[in-house]
């Protein structure tokens, strides 16, 4: 139980870090559109490689966060019949999905995407796009986010199992805020601590 609790800890910590820095692409994405688009407009200068450069960060992003958000528990579910029920209920409702549902599609696609990133790789695809990028760091964004993911919903797997068998308490809280906001909030309490006045312990 002590490994496997560990296991899961190590998984969110590297999942929680993963998401946490690939947000910040969506501030280079933003740049890089309104770099292209303001040269575009001001001296009629652009760029396909500019524009696929946009959709390479928009897929990190969305590839690479996917299992933090799984791990904050803010992926879509539907929740009219679920909220209606016992704690323990929805923890077997989610321990059956995440092990007949999430987990087979998850480690399915990373086992198909790889190839195909694989084949790209060695072939040195190239956008169809003139003036287009390289197409095998897209494959392997896939692969990755899909990898990433696996791990995640073994972890998500072994946190149900630890508390449906009551060896843990509940670690996946309801989040109300933007893991940023939530982030300068825990920073602030932790500052308000006696023996951390000023930034400073004494």
């Amino acid at each position: 139980m002590n490994f496997l609790h560990a296991l899961s800890h190590a998984i969110d910590k590297v999942t929680a870090l993963l998401g946490r820095s690939v947000s910040w692409l969506i501030l280079v994405a933003v740049l890089v559109s309104a770099g292209n688009a303001a040269s575009r407009k001001a001296f009629d200068i652009s760029s396909n490689a500019w524009l696929e450069l946009q959709w390479y960060l928009f897929g990190a992003v969305f590839m690479l966060a996917a299992a933090y958000t799984l791990q904050r528990n803010e992926h879509v579910r539907i929740d009219i019949l679920t909220q209606q029920l016992k704690k323990r209920t929805r923890d077997w409702i989610d321990l059956f999905g995440h092990v007949f549902f999430l987990s087979p599609f998850v480690f399915l696609m990373a086992y198909l995407s790889w190839p195909v990133f694989l084949r790209s790789y060695q072939s040195g695809e190239m956008s169809a796009n003139a003036g287009g990028l390289i197409l095998w760091p897209a494959r392997a964004l896939v692969f990755a986010g899909f990898v990433v993911l696996c791990a995640q919903a073994l972890s998500e797997i072994i946190k149900r199992v630890l508390v449906l068998a009551d060896a843990i308490d509940e670690e996946t809280p309801e989040h109300h805020l933007p893991p940023i906001i939530e982030d300068m909030e825990e920073a602030d309490a932790m500052s308000r601590l006696p023996g951390h006045e000023d930034g400073s312990s004494r």
